[in-house]
């Protein structure tokens, strides 16, 4: 199994190096050893990669000790989707590692699977990307820093409806963050006042849309909501919506995130000028802390990554694991790690975050367009659905 550890040094803000950290002299506090799970290998590789870049920048800014304990980044390969993997990854990082915390990176599976073993032995985990609403309530020990599909779908749905797009038809991938996604906004659209004009559900394994997208042509929407994972299916769905003419007729792409992901856009190119999608995060977000995380993250990203909603997130949980150590003295004490972490509110690259008492992410919600900045695709944010739970309820954060 292919694994590395990330050691970084204060001068470089991150270096890489294989093997294990070495042991501290008998007169230094411990490292602080945090777990990364995400891909490393084959197509999510490019994830991975992501990831370092963004744990570089965090570094930079702010230094690779905390509370007097130096940092030690363990990167563990989850090779995609595969809860069978991480499982027995978390377990040789709690056991054999002795880690102090872990950063789910990336599926709902593998959050899954590192719940058992770290909840038996109190070692809390911080989800960066995991999507599932119902993760939380089968993980007792993790916390989540990420997004939901409801938290997305729900608000994007009342949205539309005020934006004159009452008669939509969705297109959501089957599979369990699809279907809640699905579902999330179906219902929404329905209390809004909007009309559902039909629904397909393409399956995760064949991305060919052009069935579905004529599916959706014949049903006369005014709208199309799609939810799909990134990948080869975006590519699918606009090559069959650019061959339908839907656009031509009016009829706008609602899509989520997903579908637009800065990794993707030198695959999609111009196709997907002018799509609305609603997401919690944008590399163009206007605010000077992110300005501040991309600059830093293109110094060290390979020249193919830009910085998305997994780099943002991934920053973010390492905000709450520092804060979280510094209460503590440098201690990560299970119990008062879980406690410190509710409640916690800080200032993200994305906006304003809060974790709930449910350990979910509070966040704005963000509807985005699809422009060309400065010669480069961006996620132009053009309308803002404050601090929304992971139901996609708005709250009072004060």
């Amino acid at each position: 199994m292919f694994r590395k550890t990330l050691a970084v040094t204060a001068m470089l803000g991150a270096a890489v190096a294989i093997g294990f950290a070495p042991a501290a002299r008998a007169d230094e506090a411990p490292p602080l050893k945090i777990a990364l799970f995400t891909g490393y290998s084959g197509p999510f590789a490019i994830f991975g990669q992501e990831a370092d870049a963004a744990v570089a920048a965090f570094l930079k800014e702010h230094g690779d000790v905390v509370a007097g304990r130096k940092v030690v980044i363990l990167k563990r390969d989850t090779t995609g989707p595969n809860p069978d993997v991480v499982h027995r990854l978390a377990q040789e990082a709690i056991t054999r590692d002795h880690v102090d915390v872990i950063i789910a990176g990336d599926y709902t599976p593998n959050a899954l699977a590192i719940a058992g073993p770290s909840a038996q032995a109190h070692v809390p985990v911080l989800i960066a990307n995991a999507a599932t609403t119902s993760i939380l309530e089968r993980s007792p020990s993790e916390v989540r820093l990420g997004f939901t599909t409801s938290q997305v779908a729900v608000p994007y749905a009342k949205w539309a409806v005020a934006h004159g797009y009452k008669r939509i038809f969705a297109i959501y991938t089957d599979y369990g963050p699809g279907i809640e996604a699905g579902a999330a906004f179906k219902k929404s659209l329905a209390e809004a006042g909007g009309t559902l004009a039909g629904e397909v559900k393409p399956p995760l394994r064949s991305p060919d849309y052009s069935a579905y997208v004529q599916r959706a042509k014949d049903s006369d929407p005014q709208a199309i909501f799609i939810f799909a994972p990134a990948g080869e299916h975006p590519q699918a769905f606009l090559k069959a919506y650019a061959d339908s003419g839907l656009k031509e007729k009016g009829v706008k792409i609602l899509a989520t995130g997903d579908l637009t992901d800065e990794l993707q856009f030198d695959a999609l190119g111009d196709k997907t000028l002018g799509m609305y999608t609603v997401f919690h995060y944008s590399e163009n977000h206007d605010s000077a802390l992110n300005r501040q995380f991309v600059k830093d993250f293109y110094a060290f990203a390979q020249p193919h990554v830009r910085p998305d909603f997994g780099g943002a997130c991934t920053y973010d949980v390492l905000q709450a694991i520092y804060k979280a150590a510094a209460a503590q003295g440098g201690k990560l004490d299970y119990d008062k790690t879980i406690a410190l972490l509710k409640g916690m509110k800080f200032e993200s690259p994305r906006g304003p975050i809060m974790i709930d008492d449910h350990r979910d992410i509070v966040q704005n919600v963000y509807i985005r367009e699809v422009r060309k900045v400065d010669g480069k695709l961006q996620n132009v944010e053009i309308d803002t659905i404050p601090m929304v739970d992971d139901h996609g309820n708005q709250v009072k954060t004060n």
